[in-house]
């Protein structure tokens, strides 16, 4: 009699000790939402997220703001954003290069268990380009070209998305190549012109400026299927390597352990944001495309690139590097 008595007493302390917690899940946001960001100022991601964020923070009611934390790889972010209160104010940035320093790097942290997907934030492929003024001015005439003699691909720094990807097209091509690394997209622009490379793996943002003054000449793109900035050229898959495909992409996780109903309200108010027209035409403008996602559908992309770029990682027989 005792036991079945106490019953409905737990019951009411259980739910008196919860629904003050679920009322301040209603109510979220009521402070400011800091959104760490592993990239320096005026990089392409971290423009496209203060766009997008400007506008999250009229949805939401409250101000979303952008911190830059560049360096060691998006340890120090990461680490900024684990080191936080997991209420919901505090946010992380990952991008698909996340997912490539799982494998290559000693993370002092688990990027998967350690933190909870919200939902992507934006997508753009990779653009091969040669030289304007060469003889390689399509993706099957560069082919061609490897099967006489080895190709040159250049690339910036080892482990890149874009070092990655060249290692990946030598890999499905089928074509005998050497990849030479640069310290940056400059460094490598200058190779392309020079005739020191054949042709480089790099996005349209970076060199649209290249691309719109002719001397470079975009062949191929990375993506499933052709780009809105530039429709005219084909994809690598469509133009001689059937099922090579990369996306970049750029998205915002909580630490674990974050409330999901504020993990929910996130991911409904961004994906509302992603859906305006202007947002879109904005971030179709800088050379990405604005796309939201389910909190699981994030979490496959995540996955799944973790498990392609493992695979890429262990052929091309680069090392765990030090950050």
């Amino acid at each position: 009699m005792f036991h079945r008595a106490a019953r409905p007493i737990a019951a009411a302390l259980m739910f008196a000790a919860i629904a003050p917690l679920h009322a301040q899940d209603d109510r979220y946001p009521e402070q400011p939402i800091r959104v760490v960001v592993p990239f320096g100022v005026g990089g392409l991601a971290d423009i496209s997220l203060r766009l997008v964020t400007q506008r999250l923070s009229e949805r939401l009611g409250q101000q979303v703001v952008v911190e830059n934390k560049p360096g060691a790889g998006g340890v120090v972010a990461a680490n900024a954003v684990l080191g936080a209160p997991r209420d919901g104010y505090t946010l992380a940035v990952f991008a698909n290069g996340t997912a490539i320093s799982k494998t290559l790097f000693k993370l002092p942290y688990d990027p998967v268990a350690d933190f909870a997907p919200i939902s992507t934030v934006a997508y753009f492929d990779l653009v091969l380009l040669t030289n304007a003024k060469g003889k390689l001015q399509s993706l099957p005439a560069l082919l061609a070209e490897g099967r006489k003699r080895q190709l040159v691909l250049g690339t910036i720094n080892p482990g890149s998305t874009q070092n990655l990807s060249a290692e990946l097209f030598k890999s499905m091509a089928g074509v005998d190549a050497m990849i030479v690394p640069f310290k940056s997209t400059p460094e490598v622009l200058t190779a392309l012109l020079r005739g020191d490379v054949d042709v480089m793996f790099e996005s349209y943002a970076a060199l649209k400026g290249a691309i719109t003054s002719g001397q470079a000449t975009p062949i191929a793109a990375t993506g499933s299927h052709r780009s809105s900035w530039l429709p005219k050229v084909p994809t690598v898959a469509e133009s001689g390597v059937p099922g090579y495909e990369v996306a970049g992409w750029n998205a915002l996780f909580a630490p674990t352990g974050t409330p999901p109903r504020r993990l929910d309200r996130l991911n409904a108010a961004l994906n509302e944001v992603l859906r305006e027209p202007a947002i879109r035409q904005r971030l179709e403008e800088l050379g990405t495309q604005a796309q939201g996602s389910t909190r699981e559908e994030l979490a496959d992309v995540f996955k799944r690139d973790i498990a392609k770029w493992a695979d890429v990682i262990r052929k091309a027989g680069i090392p765990m590097q030090q950050n």
